[in-house]
C-alpha cells in the first residue's frame, strides 16, 4: 500500500489525502463504484429496486445469524443469509402466486425485523447499528484487496452472461428462442447483486445502499442514447458521486455514504431536468 500511498501523495497532493483512513477511501470508492454503475443498469432495467433494498436489509439478520453462531467473520454469514435469501426470493417470484413487489416487500421487512430482534435480544443491537449506515472511512488495506478481486470477478460475470442477462430482462420469449433459460439467467443475476451487496454493505450501509445501485443508473437513463452509453454514464457518474461525495464530506465534516448519495441524487434531478427540456423541444 505504501506505494499505492505515494502515486496518491504524488497525483493529488490536498489535505484530504494526508490521511491514510481518506487514501482507503478513496481507493475503496474507486473500486466499488464502478461496480454500482455497471450492476445497477441492470437492476434499474429489470425494475429491482425493492429487491437490492431488501438484501441490504438482509443483511442484519447474517450479522445476528454470525454473532449467535460465534463466527468472528460476520461477512460469511451474512454471504451464506444473502445467498439464501435471494435464491429464496427469486423462487417465490417465480411461483407466480403474487406480484414481484409484494413477495420483496414481505422479504425486505421480515429479513430486516428478524435481524433487530436478534440483536436485540442478545444485547447487542448497538454495537451492530453501524451497520445501518456504514461507514467508508474505516476499510482497511486487506478489505480493499478484496474489493479488486470482486471488481474482477464481477466483470468476468459480466462479460460472460451480459447478452444473456439484457435478452433476458428485455422479452422471455425472445430469451426462450434463443435457448437462454430465464430462470437460470435470473438466478446468477440475483446471487451477483446478493454477493456485491453483502461485501459492500459494511462500508455502505443498510439503509443507502439501494441508493447508491439505483441513483446512477437512473441517472444515465436520462442521457443515454445507448446500451453502450448507457453503462458508460452509469459508472461514471457513479464514480464521480463516490470522490465527489467522499471528499465534501471531509470538508463539511458529514457522512461519507450520505453524502455521496445526496450528490447522486443531485446528478439525477439534474439529468431527469436535461432529459425533460430535450424531450420538450423534440416535441416542438
Amino acid at each position: 500500500m505504501e506505494i499505492l500511498y505515494a502515486v496518491i501523495d504524488a497525483l493529488l497532493p490536498f489535505e484530504w489525502t494526508e490521511f491514510n483512513f481518506m487514501k482507503n477511501a478513496f481507493v475503496a470508492v474507486l473500486l466499488i463504484t464502478p461496480l454500482f454503475g455497471l450492476v445497477g443498469t441492470m437492476i434499474v432495467n429489470n425494475r429491482m429496486s425493492f429487491f437490492s433494498d431488501a438484501l441490504g436489509h438482509s443483511a442484519l439478520t447474517g450479522v445476528a445469524i454470525g454473532v449467535l453462531m460465534g463466527v468472528d467473520n460476520y461477512m460469511l454469514s451474512m454471504l451464506g443469509f444473502a445467498l439464501l435469501f435471494a435464491v429464496a426470493i427469486s423462487a417465490v417470484i417465480g411461483s407466480g402466486v403474487s406480484s414481484a413487489d409484494t413477495i420483496i416487500g414481505v422479504f425486505s421487512s421480515t429479513g430486516l425485523a428478524l435481524g433487530v430482534v436478534l440483536l436485540s435480544a442478545s444485547g447487542g443491537f448497538a454495537k451492530y447499528s453501524g451497520y445501518l449506515i456504514g461507514d467508508i472511512l474505516t476499510v482497511q488495506p486487506g478489505e480493499i484487496a478484496l474489493l479488486a478481486v470482486l471488481l474482477f470477478a464481477v466483470l468476468l460475470v459480466w462479460g460472460l452472461f451480459f447478452n444473456r442477462f439484457l435478452v433476458a430482462s428485455v422479452n422471455a420469449d425472445l430469451a426462450a428462442s434463443k435457448n437462454i433459460r430465464e430462470g437460470a439467467v435470473q438466478k446468477v443475476f440475483v446471487i451477483l447483486v446478493a454477493v456485491l451487496v453483502t461485501v459492500s454493505i459494511k462500508w455502505v450501509g443498510v439503509l443507502i445502499i439501494n441508493s447508491l445501485l439505483v441513483l446512477p443508473a437512473a441517472s444515465a437513463r436520462n442521457v443515454a442514447r445507448s446500451m453502450r452509453s448507457y453503462h458508460a454514464w452509469s459508472v461514471c457518474i457513479s464514480m464521480f458521486s463516490g470522490v465527489t461525495g467522499l471528499i465534501l464530506s471531509y470538508y463539511l465534516g458529514t457522512a461519507a455514504g450520505g453524502t455521496i448519495v445526496l450528490v447522486a441524487a443531485v446528478i439525477f434531478a439534474a439529468t431527469f431536468l436535461l432529459g425533460f427540456l430535450s424531450g420538450r423541444r423534440r416535441a416542438a
